[in-house]
């Protein structure tokens, strides 16, 4: 059969989210555009949909242009064919000519498909489930200040408090003004009520939530409410706690839940019954380095220090070199060396590194690496660290 890749047309727009339906039997993008998208056709046929956001992320200070990988999916008939391997291969090729988003990330509904063309998990979501009567609080700062219902008229607001608060974060976006508009305004659903909170101390906003409130029957006459959070986000020790006390006076609801908390959260360590959070933890954004020249020096770094390493790369050969990386807080730089590396190592377990998410030292641990220079695994783990662990609050 014969392969062709490219965009779709603006007339072949329903033929992609047909295969989109088909691919991943999901509702596909209703906001995409044929100029997003990246297709592999078998004989003019549609097999392969592809599409791409332009976005940006925040690594530990720096702000990295990304793009958000969405809409994937393969008619089961041509499954098998290699169509999304050279799909994505050739989207490589493409972000790396352009010379703009060094950096791919997506959600993945297997992340074994996505390891396969060097994804790597670059964030884990925790998950409470919690009755509003077992937030109950053993140690952190006392709440303060006032909450108020809040909308879409408070945007500026919300977006100066998330702002504030991803600053020197890991793995957040930076969201646009539409965003903020689906996040505050999600679909209606039948027996569901979205709101906004937002809490001010001292006049000032400091902290904000999003939650739903959800209607459940439960039997012919029995219902039951329960809330699911959907966006938190504080300044401060005493917002963060006072945004909790908040839901645990809600004493009509069963139970709350947050779906993406970060790994760092505080809530486990503050609470008088932490067990009773019923606490998981799963694989959530995935991410991938397209160019690591154009990328390295891009993320904060608030460590001195010269790191010399090489990468082995199968689908983005320009990768594969010995790269040497000298970090500041005040600038970096990255270029070519003909140095014997410190550290040798898949393109997977350096984007690990990049984002915090491993240290050298765990990785080499784990056989992610080789290392011919031991004493240089402290300062790769100094260097490459972030103030805080990955997360991220947005779905894409």
């Amino acid at each position: 059969m014969k392969l062709e890749i490219r965009k779709a047309k603006p007339e072949e727009m329903d033929e992609f989210k047909k295969v989109v339906k088909a691919g991943l039997m999901m509702t596909p993008q209703d906001n995409l555009n044929s100029e997003m998208t990246l297709c592999a056709f078998l004989d003019g046929k549609m097999a392969t949909s592809y599409a791409a956001w332009d976005m940006e992320i925040k690594v530990n200070g720096g702000t990295i242009p990304m793009a958000g990988i969405t809409d994937v999916g393969t008619l089961p008939v041509y499954r098998r064919l290699g169509c999304l391997r050279k799909v994505t291969a050739r989207h490589f090729e493409i972000l790396r000519e352009e010379g703009k988003q060094p950096l791919s990330a997506l959600y993945a509904s297997r992340a074994a498909i996505y390891r396969r063309y060097g994804y790597s998990p670059v964030v884990y979501n925790c998950s409470y489930t919690v009755e509003p009567r077992y937030i109950q609080f053993t140690a952190g700062k006392e709440p303060k200040g006032i909450i108020r219902e809040a909308g879409e008229a408070d945007i500026p607001v919300f977006w100066e408090i998330y702002n504030r608060f991803i600053e020197k974060r890991t793995g957040y976006l930076i969201r646009s003004e539409e965003m903020w508009k689906r996040k505050i305004n999600p679909p209606a659903r039948e027996n569901v009520g979205n709101f906004c909170i937002i809490l001010e101390e001292d006049g000032k906003p400091e902290g904000y939530a999003h939650y739903s409130a959800v209607l459940i029957q439960e039997g012919r006459n029995r219902w039951s409410q329960n809330i699911f959070i959907t966006g938190l986000a504080w300044n401060t020790p005493s917002a963060y706690r006072a945004l909790w006390e908040f839901f645990s006076r809600m004493d009509v609801i069963i139970e709350v839940t947050w779906a993406q908390a970060p790994v760092d959260d505080p809530l486990f360590n503050l609470l008088l019954e932490p067990r009773q959070l019923n606490k998981t933890v799963r694989d959530g954004l995935l991410a991938r380095i397209i160019d690591i020249q154009r990328i390295m020096n891009k993320r904060g770094y608030d460590e001195e220090g010269k790191l010399t390493f090489k990468v082995i790369d199968d689908l983005c050969p320009w990768n594969e070199k010995i790269w040497k990386l000298e970090t500041s807080p005040e600038q970096s730089t990255i270029k070519p060396t003909r140095e014997k590396p410190q550290l040798e190592m898949p393109l997977s377990t350096l984007t690990l590194l990049f984002f915090g998410q491993l240290s050298a030292t765990e990785a080499s641990r784990m056989g992610r690496l080789d290392v011919n220079d031991h004493n240089s695994l402290k300062i790769w783990d100094k260097v490459m660290k972030t103030a805080y662990r990955p997360a991220c609050a947005d779905s894409f």
